[in-house]
């Protein structure tokens, strides 16, 4: 059969499946990462209880725990993975439109929990939006699907993070949670609207549904290269992820304003990474996952020296647009790379207990690392920060030659 070209594999209907995908997943944890943290300072609660407020996302960087079960256990005659897309973003509609009917100043607790049960949920949709996007991509349209749902991802956070704040001028809290809450429908008509994947047989115990993921993975690859794998998943956006841990500070630090930050850095680095992100998708089309890894790994450590350029210019403000443009566009398609291959390496018998795994892993580094990041920024400075952070993106880069070799384009 002859090629497709990239836009006849991008407007497909599977494509647009990973546009909801992508949406659902991405409003919950931009709500927990802008709006809510918002809503309480409006209502002057202490920074400090807000700071600790940021312990309820926990459930991100654990759902492998509960992933078993979804792979497992099938609900509401949907099917394994409609069954679990319909009650998460079903709890989902619920716990975030509740929100805004409580007050800061006297049910705080009852906030904290709600807002953990919708990172719980969030986490859950998360999970089994995974595995399904997996499910019905062929291994070819792994990296544009991935791209597609990343973007949309992206994208979602402007509802939180831009729309709801602007309503929050105008309307009652108790109307901005609802009406955002309502940005969910999309994702669960898709989901009563789509059919069931065709996947590979169920795990026929929650025993083998817990061990069985492990032990497929270890036996396929191998006790060495699975190590590999793991190691390699875990160290690859670790210096991209320390760079841009501390980035408001440091854009503060350099001499610019709040709204400078906020009219140049927000915009300078949606759109791009948006665009890298697609960009990305469309080229690993013709690259491969493999050689896209290399390629955009190179790119995301050149962003690294950009925020080094940076921090001996000053205050500049096209160089601060050139550098957040381009470390946007580097992760967009460093992003869509990396989830394309971690979405190659799952089993479709346990596309979703895998894939919870290796995304986990990925956010190790990003909730523990990036912790030390304010000491290592006194000890050594911006500059010698920020070539920290570059020698520590050669280790995941070298690793390549291991896991994803130039040469040898695998096809899972």
């Amino acid at each position: 059969m002859p090629q497709k070209h990239w836009y006849q594999q991008l407007f497909t209907r599977r494509m647009l499946i990973c546009v909801f995908t992508g949406f659902s997943s991405g409003l919950p944890l931009y709500l927990l990462l802008n709006l809510v943290p918002a809503w309480l300072k409006t209502e002057q609660i202490d920074l400090k209880a807000i700071g600790l407020l940021s312990l309820v996302q926990f459930p991100y960087t654990w759902k492998f725990i509960w992933s078993p079960l979804i792979d497992r256990y099938p609900i509401f005659n949907l099917g394994r993975r409609r069954g679990w897309m319909f009650l998460s973003q079903l709890v989902l509609i619920i716990a975030i439109a509740s929100l805004g009917f409580f007050s800061p100043q006297t049910s705080l607790w009852t906030i904290a929990y709600l807002a953990f049960g919708v990172a719980f949920f969030s986490a859950s949709q998360d999970i089994v939006l995974d595995a399904y996007r997996r499910e019905i991509l062929s291994d070819h349209e792994l990296g544009l699907g991935n791209s597609v749902h990343v973007n949309a991802y992206r994208i979602a956070g402007l509802v939180p993070g831009s729309l709801s704040l602007i309503l929050a001028d105008h309307l009652p809290w108790h109307w901005v949670f609802p009406i955002t809450a309502l940005f969910m429908l999309p994702g669960l008509m898709l989901t009563l609207m789509c059919k069931e994947p065709a996947s590979s047989s169920v795990p026929r115990t929650l025993r083998e549904a817990v061990i069985e993921p492990f032990h497929e993975f270890i036996q396929r690859q191998g006790v060495q290269n699975a190590l590999l794998i793991l190691a390699f998943i875990f160290l690859y956006k670790l210096g991209d992820s320390m760079a841009t841990s501390l980035a408001t500070p440091f854009y503060q630090d350099i001499g610019f304003s709040k709204t400078e930050i906020g009219l140049i850095a927000k915009h300078a680095g949606l759109w791009p990474s948006v665009i890298g992100g697609m960009l990305g998708g469309i080229w690993m089309l013709q690259l491969g996952i493999n050689r896209a890894l290399w390629l955009f790994g190179i790119v995301q450590i050149l962003a690294i020296f950009g925020f080094y350029w940076l921090a001996g210019v000053g205050h500049d403000r096209v160089a601060l647009g050139f550098t957040i443009g381009f470390e946007a566009f580097g992760v967009g398609v460093g992003t869509a790379a990396f989830i394309a291959f971690i979405a190659r390496t799952t089993d479709p018998r346990y596309t979703a207990t895998q894939f919870a795994l290796f995304t986990s892993l990925a956010a190790v580094p990003r909730t523990f690392f990036n912790a030390s990041t304010g000491w290592l920024v006194e000890l050594m400075g911006w500059q010698n920060f920020f070539l920290l952070c570059a020698l520590l993106a050669l280790p995941g880069m070298l690793l390549l030659f291991k896991v994803a070799p130039w040469q040898n384009e695998k096809a899972e």
